[in-house]
């Protein structure tokens, strides 16, 4: 059974008790945070209990740690946030560049940290997952593989969402190959730099969910024009794409 969730930084204009205000309308009954704007980790004991009362949970705590770019002395706090909030998923970002842009060094290096900060995970009780995005390493499903197999923990793993700029047929084949290390799913509908409403895309996701096991966290993130009034429809349109599996 699919749960259903919201990414907060889709509303970085709001404050959280508006967002968790928005939720009440809607199936969703989870949220990852970020913590760029709405859960810096010295906000986390209020948050956890904001989300308490609207009786929403946390999937996941969105962080903007960037593997081989911040310091892995400072990856402890987001660890600890996590936990505060509720979840031992903790999203991060790997490297600051392609992964055909890497060096052979450069990526020796990288996955060296990479196993470090897993082991950090381990320690502390939580799951890494490192969102396949572009200027990333894991902006392809090789570089992603690659990565996944050289670190080779349970608590280092991945999300997925489809790269606007390739074809279905990319990021299928992304989908099928990585989902044995997926967690979690950010769900949109873009193509190219625009947004649309998710209904444009739902026949298109629900071949995507068929690369997963049923039981994924499907997280909205952003709406196609920006306004927290449009959550209630996205919703209805993910849960109706989650054929009501929810």
């Amino acid at each position: 059974m699919y749960t259903l969730g919201l990414v907060s930084v889709s509303f970085r204009q709001h404050t959280p008790r508006e967002i968790l205000e928005a939720m009440r309308a809607t199936p969703l009954t989870c949220i990852e945070w970020g913590s760029d704007v709405h859960v810096p980790p010295e906000r986390a004991t209020e948050i956890a209990t904001l989300q308490a009362e609207y009786g929403i949970t946390c999937s996941s705590y969105g962080t903007y740690f960037r593997l081989g770019v911040s310091s892995l002395t400072d990856l402890p706090q987001y660890l600890q946030a996590a936990k505060t909030l509720g979840t031992n998923i903790v999203r991060l970002w790997c490297g600051d560049h392609n992964s055909e842009d890497y060096t052979e060094t450069e990526r020796n290096a990288l996955f060296a940290e990479s196993r470090a900060a897993a082991k950090i995970a381990a320690e502390n009780g939580v799951i890494l997952c490192m969102e396949c995005h572009n200027h990333t390493y894991t902006n392809r499903k090789g570089a992603a593989m690659e990565l996944m197999q050289a670190v080779a923990s349970p608590h280092f793993r991945m999300y997925w969402q489809p790269n606007q700029y390739r074809d279905t047929a990319e990021n299928l084949a992304y989908a099928e190959l990585l989902a044995e290390f997926t967690e979690h799913l950010h769900v949109f509908c873009w193509r190219g730099d625009e947004k649309f409403p998710l209904c444009d895309g739902a026949d298109l996701w629900k071949r995507y969910l068929r690369c997963f096991p049923n039981d994924k966290t499907l997280l909205l993130e952003f709406m196609p024009d920006d306004r927290l009034e449009t959550l209630v429809a996205e919703a209805e349109t993910l849960l109706k794409i989650a054929g009501g599996n929810a």
